[in-house]
């Protein structure tokens, strides 16, 4: 039986690539340093997994941006308007790489970054690819054939990964009408075949395909696209073992799709999907391997070996043990890298940090499941499961995960606890009348710059360089600072900033009870965005007001309006690890409660505009329709637990980033937030499309640039975006704002940036 990873993370364990490259980006370091740290990851990567016994260790699963976007500029799918970075002299295929992810201003260009969204049901975001009608492609990058001769140099022969022809072409978007993207296949076949030669010539015997869409709803083009796509590549390459990799969900309709392809292995995803597996070794041919993803890709929590166990021997008793792999669920990614670097108890307590393992941790458990397959009776192995046991009984039994008074609050949840007190044709009304905004009204969506300063004072905070006095009065003056400057620039909703919050969800996380956090825990976002997810072990309480000093505090600094900042209870959800011994349905709610009590306090103390941003709503949508409806109904639930106990005079705003809403423009509707804020700069309106189509009834901010690229645009480009967005959206719904948060950019962008989107709506009031 063999062991395989799909892929690992690539972030480095101390975040090794966001500092090289961010570093890079802003001219502090050179090329040659970039390239020699992602050879440093990688060479530690393979031979981590060597030593620990993986049987097929992959290559390719390492990028410097992101996977998607490595494979367009592999393909050639290069949009032209990069010509003028990739012909200019001096500028190398990294430049022009990084120019794609996130748009290129200098030398006299200015071109914008390609569109990102979410990559399925993940925090994780790719660049999606651009497709004309009759798209060319041609091998332009060889990374994958340069990775797979790095790790042969070093003695590793690793199976190289490929996103598959079908689901890399389901990933793009059509930028012209009259095709569909699926028709180039024809065209982007002999680039795969291209490949492959190569790969096979330089020793390859293993390519894994990754085709995630194999399970969610296809139509039969597309089933179709499959058949012919491995049909031609299996009679190019018949001596290759091609491993077909599933994951994120079950195959259901498309298990004889999947099982009968010309494949030699084929990876199903048993932690999201465990029931699929009777139906799958009922269809699987003989002579073709199952690989079994039995250990979570995607949370933290420790694998339970007796439950993997009986999941193996069930497969091999039908299949035989020569015909059964086994393999994380999905690729590690979304995994961090190390449990070892948790040393701080007082961060991470013994006690639960004995349930958890990360990455490292997971291709141990998968080697010595293995062992346990194969009887090795060793000592070392006995003990392992020994504790193994221990583990998975200690967190039954636990204490600290059990809160009676939360359960009891959750199961009372009434009807009307999820209802504002009039509709928002009534609510407006009162609200115009309290607010008096003006046409085209102005914010931003929360977050300022977190300059190396403020993150210093945090550190120095954590460090006991800084008391908790000395520390509260720098975030004052930083506050006061940011209030003044949006005075000053004439800004009509101001934010204090959040300069004493670390992250999003991790800051309330950290202030509610049932969480826990790790130094080390980073997973990467996008690019060199990494996060560190919190840990919801146990049930969720606010035992106190998490924002309400600083919120009031600058309140008091001026007579304008001072939006209220939280993160709602989905995105706390799905951006957290989430506990897995109960609905997270149930989890939610006890969330919504908290966050409840929190916008009741905000309202409490005179803030009349409060935020919960909901920007994970979509990217929680289970991959099939068929699941939709039961999601859906209880996160807009959920947020409007957290948002209905407040007057009708308080305005409720959400907001949300990088989702395609078409399909679920209702419930977004249902979630009846007096203003919605969403991503569309990147889009060029687009996304406005739905809400128009829907007919929309509440506010609505459509993001005039996007803050995920260093490029400022100038007023007539945003003003460019309003008039598009006017067209379809009646003008009085409009308020005018950026994609997101600014948190991640510098101050001299983002004060010439905001400059000019104030100045754009006063253009547009003046029309």
């Amino acid at each position: 039986m063999q062991t395989q990873i799909l892929g690992y993370p690539r972030i480095g364990s101390q975040r090794e690539l966001k500092k090289v490259c961010e570093s890079y980006w802003a001219s502090t370091t050179g090329q040659k340093s970039v390239l020699q740290v992602g050879r440093n990851i990688r060479r530690e990567n393979w031979e981590l997994q060597k030593k620990l016994g993986v049987d097929i260790i992959p290559s390719n699963d390492f990028s410097f941006y992101d996977q998607v976007l490595d494979h367009s500029l592999m393909f050639g799918a290069i949009p032209q308007r990069y010509n003028p970075v990739a012909t200019k002299e001096g500028n190398t295929e990294l430049d022009l790489y990084f120019a794609m992810a996130r748009g290129y201003q200098k030398d006299g260009l200015d071109i914008t970054a390609m569109e990102m969204t979410k990559w399925f049901d993940t925090n994780y975001h790719y660049i999606v690819p651009e497709f004309q009608k009759n798209q060319a492609f041609r091998l332009f990058s060889t990374k994958v054939i340069d990775e797979f001769y790095e790790a042969k140099q070093l003695g590793i022969v690793t199976k190289p990964v490929l996103i598959g022809p079908v689901s890399y072409l389901l990933l793009g978007k059509e930028k012209e009408a009259g095709f569909d993207r699926i028709d180039l296949l024809k065209n982007l076949l002999p680039v795969y075949i291209d490949i492959l030669t190569r790969l096979q010539s330089l020793g390859a015997t293993h390519i894994q395909f990754d085709e995630p869409f194999l399970v969610l709803d296809l139509s039969e083009q597309e089933k179709q696209a499959y058949q012919a796509a491995y049909q031609q590549l299996r009679k190019a390459f018949p001596e290759l073992k091609f491993v077909l990799a599933t994951y994120f969900g079950a195959l259901q309709d498309n298990t004889a799709l999947a099982v009968g392809l010309p494949v030699d292995v084929l990876h199903i995803d048993l932690v999201r999907a465990p029931e699929q597996l009777d139906e799958v070794v009922d269809g699987i041919s003989v002579g073709k391997t199952l690989s079994l993803g039995v250990i979570d890709g995607r949370n933290i929590w420790k694998n339970d070996f007796e439950n993997s166990l009986t999941i193996i021997n069930s497969a091999i008793e039908r299949l035989g043990k020569n015909r059964v792999w086994i393999a994380p669920s999905c690729s590690l990614l979304h995994s961090p890298c190390d449990l070892e670097l948790e040393k701080n108890e007082e961060v991470l307590t013994a006690e639960i940090k004995q349930w958890m393992a990360f990455a490292k941790q997971k291709v141990a458990e998968l080697t010595t499941l293995k062992q346990l397959i194969n009887e090795e009776n060793s000592a070392a192995v006995k003990e392992q499961l020994v504790r193994n046991k221990e583990a998975q009984q200690s967190r039954k039994s636990s204490s600290l995960i059990h809160n009676v008074e939360v359960k009891n609050r959750t199961n009372a949840i009434k009807q009307s606890d999820s209802e504002r007190l009039n509709t928002f044709a009534k609510r407006r009304i009162l609200q115009q009348e309290t607010l008096n905004l003006p046409a085209f009204a102005t914010t931003t969506i929360g977050s300022f710059p977190q300059t190396p300063e403020v993150r210093s004072w945090r550190a120095k905070l954590k460090k006991g360089s800084l008391n908790q006095e000395q520390y509260d009065q720098l975030i004052a003056i930083e506050t006061e600072k940011a209030v003044r400057w949006q005075e000053e620039i004439g800004l009509d909703v101001l934010v204090h900033g959040e300069f004493e919050r670390n992250d999003m969800v991790e800051y309330f996380g950290e202030q509610l009870d049932g969480f826990t956090f790790s130094q080390n825990g980073w997973v990467q976002s996008y690019g060199s965005r990494c996060v560190k997810p919190p840990i919801i072990y146990g049930d969720v309480a606010r035992p106190v007001a998490m924002t309400l000093q600083w919120t009031s505090y600058a309140q008091s600094l001026t007579s304008k309006y001072m939006k209220g900042m939280l993160t709602g209870p989905v995105t706390i959800l799905q951006w957290s690890f989430v506990r897995n011994d109960q609905p997270r349905s149930e989890t939610c709610n006890q969330i919504a409660l908290a966050i409840r009590d929190e916008v009741v306090d905000l309202e409490k103390a005179g803030i009349k505009i409060i935020q919960i941003d909901e920007p994970a709503i979509r990217e929680g949508l289970p991959l099939r329709k068929a699941d939709w409806k039961t999601y859906l109904d209880w996160a807009v639930r959920a947020f409007r637990i957290s948002a209905s106990g407040v007057q009708d005079e308080t305005q409720i705003h959400t907001h949300m980033c990088y989702s395609e809403f078409n399909d679920i423009i209702d419930s977004i509707s249902a979630m009846d937030a007096d203003v919605i804020t969403i991503e569309t700069s990147r889009s060029q309106m687009e996304l406005l499309n739905a809400f128009a189509d829907f007919k929309y009834p509440n506010e609505i901010g459509p993001g005039v640039y996007d803050i995920h690229s260093p490029r400022v645009p100038n007023k007539n480009e945003m003003v460019s975006l309003l008039k598009k967005a006017a067209t379809v959206i009646p003008k009085e719904q409009l308020w005018v704002n950026p994609d997101c948060g600014l948190k991640t950019r510098g101050w001299d962008e983002t004060k010439k940036a905001l400059i000019e989107m104030v100045e754009a709506a006063k253009t547009m009031r003046s029309n």
